[in-house]
């Protein structure tokens, strides 16, 4: 219960963001033309309807939070933080309206005449202000502090000055090509079942799923280079770049029917259907629950109320996170969220750890604060109350298997390592100076690692050298935005690597004897395999002395992702391969061959010129026979099952799209780790110096590691003492305090803190207050020869929502 007056308490403090200031503004609008107040009315009937089912749909979840669906656990863990549910509401708020208005016959979609000549500016003004949305769509107001060209915004915003919403949380993933909608607007392909492609009909994704991808759990051939901290650190890297909140309801708007129920395509329900000979994977209806992506503000159907509906303004989709490889994943994509990660108490600029558990004197992961719901399994027999909830991390999917729960704990402890280290080195440094330090290391060695270690070992060495190349400084013309295509297919190759068990080691990196392997399913979103059974050691000697699993053509994906995912009792189950094709689906991505087209390869037209792609005759013929025309094959297919290019992990369309992808997160990223003023020249010297091995032999209990944490090797000898694994010296982070009598050392700031740095050679103080506290007076304040030019701020305490 307390969860859902939380609920409806955020739904009317969002409500009252946007009314507030319309009624202020607009009052005269609503009691002005009759059209003007039908259209008003209209919104007003939306906003009611889409909060309606928001709030019911959480209501259903808690009541069944013992007996839960795997739907609905794969929900609870995609579940975005309070800014995207925000977002996502203000969209479907608009997305409800203009379907109404179009009913209702307001608006014309398929007029050559704008839809905006027969609505005033003033009242499109309203509109977009309350639906929510217009907020989202302006640009973002950036700092002018000395600070803003110090760290990055947790939201990624204003990293590009004359481009301050390239690359932020919560705004539109980037299109390389225009999407392919059955409508041209926002329909999916495979919504209208009697839709041609090529004179066919698109095939099932659950029937691909079966004749293509799937295999038994024995189908593994093991990669004899690489370990499974490979394929950890591509999901846990793709957490910190990619997002994409699903739709706020789980019932559709029109008619309110149950997703979880309902095999109809209604929005946001576009179930995935079942073949009739396939009843492995539910115990109810003949189809899979699946929810549409949340739109983004003002596309799609939704721009009819800005007079740009049409192929040029179709649907897109939002992420959540920041583009930008800055450790989101420690840290959050929102000021909401890393307020929830400090530990604001913490004079050396901590995050939050578990005050429930330790390992070996290590920290955990806090738990999700009530009355968050918590999508993990409790320990078979385990009292209620001393069930282990969900981890909480900056991004929300922490929990979701132990090798990814483990890399989130491994950068908890390296945060919490270099800010006491750095304090320790400058006493003078505030708490915030600490912490922001801190984030600003852990984000240079997450850009070092990935970019250094991971993607050439993904693309090849010389498909690196053509596609990403050396880094030659940052580029304000190249958007850093993470595209669809990326994340929507490409990245998720990682899919096809991932191992059906759990391997868990003991000290001599031999199978543990109290630890036996454990098969995927007995893993997902249960924490208290790590708090109870052995801790994070076991787990990370897994991950570096056992192999990944290998994408073979004919092996591409395992029964525990496409039989078992998120299986629980006797609730049914998911399928990892037909979400992935789905999601394609749900987001407009264009065809294999367009993609192909697009990065400078050769179109394939029929079925010999598939086989020279994809070698496996098998393989290339049951893709013909399934989708009939290579133009319509799905593009995360085609590119999976592509021939490896020489020393890659992936075929040429992937290794392009990944590429470039790549070479834009770098070169777009004014905070990037080689950019000259971000770090000295000493300190890029040292970060250069430091390694994955070195972050594991720094927060765990190992004594010898691989020398590069990705190669696979045999204990002991491909193993080496921790104490030669080099890593950074943190002496040219020290500071001299600048010794000045006329302003004297900064004090403190009761309920806040602040950041000193310079500008145009003075000293500077930033101040900022803790959550739930206001600043009043000036945010900056400057060292004149006279003295401070103001006085400091203060942080008064915000008051209270009125109750009732």
């Amino acid at each position: 219960m307390r969860a859902l007056v939380v609920l409806g308490a955020t739904l009317a403090v969002a409500c009252a963001g946007v009314l507030f200031p319309f009624i202020l503004r607009g009052k005269d609008l609503l009691w002005g033309k009759t059209e003007d107040s039908h259209v008003i009315r209209i919104l007003e009937e939306s906003r009611l309807v889409v909060d309606n089912a928001i709030y019911n749909t959480m209501k259903r979840n808690l009541n069944k939070r013992e007996i839960i669906s795997p739907s609905q656990l794969l929900s609870f863990s995609k579940l975005p933080e309070p800014t995207s549910r925000a977002v996502s509401r203000a969209a479907e708020i608009m997305e409800t309206s203009v379907q109404v208005m179009r009913r209702r016959g307001y608006l014309n979609l398929k007029q050559a005449q704008p839809p905006t000549d027969a609505l005033s500016e003033d009242l499109l003004n309203v509109i977009a202000n309350m639906s929510g949305c217009l907020p989202h769509m302006l640009p973002p107001k950036c700092p002018r502090t000395c600070l803003a060209d110090r760290y990055r915004l947790i939201t990624g915003a204003c990293n590009n000055r004359d481009h301050p919403r390239w690359g932020a949380s919560n705004t539109a993933l980037a299109r390389w090509l225009p999407p392919a909608y059955e409508d041209g607007i926002s329909e999916p392909r495979g919504w209208n079942p009697h839709f041609l492609y090529n004179g066919f009909p698109l095939p099932s994704v659950r029937e691909v799923t079966r004749q293509v991808i799937q295999v038994s759990n024995e189908a593994v051939t093991e990669d004899d280079q690489y370990s499974d901290l490979l394929t950890a650190w591509g999901q846990y890297i793709d957490h910190d770049i990619a997002f994409t909140p699903q739709s706020t309801s789980r019932a559709a708007f029109r008619g309110g029917a149950d997703c979880q129920l309902t095999c109809e395509t209604r929005s946001p329900c576009f179930p995935i259907q079942l073949p009739a000979a396939d009843a492995s994977l539910t115990a109810g209806p003949a189809c899979l629950p699946f929810y549409r992506s949340s739109a983004a503000c003002g596309t799609g159907t939704q721009g009819a109320l800005f007079g740009n509906v049409s192929s040029a303004h179709p649907r897109q989709q939002m992420n959540g996170l920041t583009s930008f490889l800055d450790a989101s994943t420690v840290y959050g994509s929102s000021p909401a969220s890393e307020k929830l990660l400090r530990n604001w108490t913490s004079a050396e600029g901590l995050l939050r750890v578990n005050t429930r558990h330790q390992d070996a004197g290590r920290a955990y992961l806090p738990f999700v604060p009530p009355p968050t719901p918590s999508a993990c399994a409790p320990e078979p027999g385990a009292d209620p109350a001393a069930r282990a909830p969900c981890f909480l991390a900056g991004d929300g999917r922490a929990s979701e298997i132990p090798s990814l729960a483990a890399v989130h704990t491994l950068w908890l402890r390296e945060h919490n390592r270099l800010a006491a280290a750095l304090k320790a080195l400058n006493a003078h440094w505030s708490a915030d100076t600490a912490y922001q330090e801190a984030r600003k290391i852990v984000g240079a060695l997450h850009q070092i690692i990935t970019m250094r270690d991971y993607v050439p070992r993904i693309l090849g060495p010389e498909a690196f050298g053509r596609l990403v190349g050396p880094y030659e400084g940052y580029d304000p013309a190249v958007d850093p935005t993470v595209s669809n295509v990326f994340s929507t297919a490409a990245f998720r190759f990682g899919h096809a690597t991932v191992h059906p068990l759990v391997r868990r080691l003991d000290a001599r990196f031999q199978e543990h004897p109290a630890l036996p392997r454990l098969p995927l399913h007995d893993a997902f979103f249960r924490p208290w395999r790590l708090l109870w059974e052995g801790g994070l050691d076991p787990v990370v000697r897994g991950l570096l002395a056992r192999p990944a699993k290998l994408q073979v053509q004919d092996q591409l994906m395992n029964q525990e992702l496409t039989e078992r995912l998120f299986v629980l009792a006797n609730s049914g189950t998911l399928d990892l391969a037909s979400l992935n094709l789905q999601r394609g689906r749900d987001h407009g991505l264009p065809g294999y061959n367009e993609w192909r087209e697009f990065c400078g390869l050769p179109r394939l037209e029929t079925r010999a010129d598939l086989n020279t792609a994809i070698a496996n005759r098998s393989i290339a013929d049951r893709i013909m026979d399934l989708y009939k025309h290579p133009d319509n094959i799905d593009v995360w297919l085609g590119g999976l099952a592509e021939n490896f290019l020489p020393k890659a992990r992936t075929g040429p369309l992937f290794a392009c799209i990944i590429g470039k992808q790549m070479k834009a997160l770098r070169d777009g990223d004014r905070f990037w780790w080689e950019n000259s003023h971000v770090f000295t020249e000493a300190q890029r010297r040292e970060l250069a110096r430091h390694s994955l091995s070195r972050v594991i032999c720094d927060n765990t209990g190992l004594t010898r590691v691989p020398a590069e944490a990705f190669r696979v090797g045999t204990f002991p000898q491909d193993f080496e003492s921790c104490e030669d694994i080099p890593g950074m010296d943190l002496a040219v982070w020290r500071e001299a305090l600048p010794q000045d009598g006329t302003c004297g050392s900064p004090e403190g700031v009761e309920n806040g803190d602040f950041v000193l740095c310079e500008e145009s050679g003075k000293r500077v103080l930033v101040f900022s207050c803790r959550h739930g506290f206001e600043l009043q007076g000036q945010e900056q304040i400057t060292c004149t020869p006279q003295g401070w030019d103001f006085q400091p701020p203060v942080c008064k305490g915000l008051a209270p929502w009125p109750s009732g």
